[in-house]
């Protein structure tokens, strides 16, 4: 505390205790500080009248400051001017937009959110990274309704997405035109239910996988339209991507 001006003093237990302390302390306070002139003794019992009093006779200038209800008495002992504050001051708590909270906690949970969402991702392609090394397929055995709604990471947040594609229909898909069109499907579904939503290629590779029950890079393979899934769509007029870190957002060109 002395770096911030303070001194803590010890009081033994006992009534009265703290008075008596800052009364024999007070009284030897020019041997701790020589050069003090003026002192102020801040206390509203009357005890401490006997410390004014002998700090007086020391030559030293003396304010009792004392407070009595919403106000606040300070009286200089040796002239005996008394002055009145008035200590009954209302405290305006800003609001969170001027204190500016909000936005830095909007940041801060969206960067969470990035964070959790690219994570997400990774795990999806470690996923059907596994998948191929061990030439799984993972087939659809629910037998839920074709209207099933399917729970889907998107957006940074859980939205409900409803594939409009059956997965019946990947049986026409023997062409990158057709797989174009059911990929164009998709991205148009998600960014009608999100706009703002920056798809993935691994969240569009993941929507993909929903419907037909197989990894990206597997089609990619069977068509015979390359070695994966990334490299088919930079190479197709149809989508562009844009690096977003390390992974990267797909779009689609508008049709003409």
């Amino acid at each position: 505390m002395k770096s911030q001006g303070y001194q803590l003093v010890h009081v033994p237990e006992g009534k009265n205790s703290a008075d008596a302390k800052m009364i024999a302390f007070g009284a030897c306070i020019l041997r701790s500080y020589p050069t003090v002139k003026e002192i102020l003794v801040c206390s509203s019992d009357g005890i401490l009248i006997h410390l004014c009093n002998e700090l007086q006779n020391q030559g030293l200038i003396v304010y009792w400051v004392r407070r009595q209800g919403q106000s606040l008495h300070i009286e200089n002992r040796n002239s005996g001017k008394l002055t009145h504050y008035s200590l009954s001051v209302a405290t305006e708590v800003p609001s969170l937009e001027k204190v500016k909270v909000v936005d830095p906690i909007q940041d801060l949970i969206k960067s969470e959110q990035e964070l959790i969402n690219a994570q997400l991702n990774r795990l999806v392609d470690v996923a059907t990274l596994f998948q191929e090394k061990c030439d799984i397929n993972i087939q659809d055995n629910s037998s839920s309704p074709e209207n099933e709604k399917v729970i889907s990471v998107l957006d940074n947040s859980f939205t409900e997405s409803i594939p409009e594609a059956k997965k019946e229909d990947f049986a026409k898909v023997t062409n990158g035109k057709a797989l174009d069109k059911i990929l164009l499907k998709v991205i148009q579904d998600i960014q009608r239910k999100s706009p703002k939503t920056k798809l993935s290629v691994s969240m569009l590779g993941s929507e993909l996988r929903k419907i037909t029950g197989e990894s990206p890079n597997s089609i990619i393979k069977k068509l015979n339209l390359g070695s994966s899934f990334l490299k088919y769509l930079k190479s197709s007029s149809t989508f562009t991507l844009k690096a977003n870190g390390k992974e990267y957002e797909v779009t689609a060109l508008p049709c003409e």
